[in-house]
């Protein structure tokens, strides 16, 4: 039975690596005892499933993890068991502070990894090194645009790229107490853009002050959709954590 979370990453927490949260949530799920399934070989390791890695440093309110459960699933997983429910509430003690469990759900065999699935995400940008008038020309500029090249390191090789594509909105210009906010929303296929990547093709002179993911996006049918959507109640804790 295969179970998706959706958890934060809020707070001192974002100077965690990947590799680091994973091995919380395998301490977490051994602690409260879930039924995970393991590898098999020499080293078993608990199955579980990240999405799209969130660079060092930065926050998130939609981070997301599949893991398997060596239980049987309900009516071929088209029914979530009962206490599916209740895991946000059972694992959220046994994380650091700033990982918070949101919301869990079954999901049925054969649906695609969040690797796969995931096509874009949407960012909170706050940047000093420009007044609000500044970012808004920039971003006017970046969205015209018809190319924006970028030359980046790629396997210690440079290639440069025309990340026009990876662009798909650019908004809310706000300021802040050191600086500006913007929001991105950006494409994570084929290859992605990084946070960092974004500004420089903006301003060169921006500096990254926090930025927090708060969407992953899948596409069905068209429709953009979240992995795996919150209550009311959870986001509203959610999005408390993250202002």
């Amino acid at each position: 039975m295969r179970i998706r979370m959706r958890f934060t990453k809020l707070g001192k927490v974002r100077f965690t690596s990947h590799r680091d949260v994973a091995r919380m949530w395998e301490r977490a799920v051994r602690r409260v005892g879930l039924p995970v399934s393991y590898s098999e070989g020499f080293s078993p390791r608990a199955k579980l499933h990240f999405g799209l890695a969130l660079s060092t440093g930065h926050e998130s309110t939609a981070e997301y993890l599949d893991l398997d459960l060596d239980v049987p699933e309900d009516d071929g997983g088209s029914r979530p068991s009962p206490h599916v429910a209740a895991l946000p509430a059972l694992l959220t003690p046994a994380l650091p502070v700033g990982v918070d469990a949101m919301a869990a759900a079954a999901v049925p065999s054969g649906t695609p990894s969040l690797q796969q699935a995931v096509t874009s995400c949407t960012w909170r940008i706050s940047v000093s090194g420009a007044e609000p008038p500044e970012i808004a020309s920039a971003i006017g500029r970046a969205m015209a645009a018809q190319t924006l090249m970028l030359t980046r390191t790629r396997k210690s090789t440079e290639v440069t790229d025309d990340v026009r594509p990876y662009l798909l909105d650019l908004t809310a210009v706000a300021p802040t107490d050191t600086g500006t906010e913007f929001v991105a929303h950006l494409a994570t296929q084929p290859r992605g853009l990084r946070i960092s990547e974004l500004l420089t093709v903006l301003d060169g002179g921006l500096i990254e002050d926090r930025v927090v993911r708060t969407h992953q996006w899948t596409l069905h049918d068209g429709a953009r959709r979240e992995p795996l959507p919150l209550d009311a109640t959870s986001a509203s804790h959610a999005e408390k954590r993250a202002s």
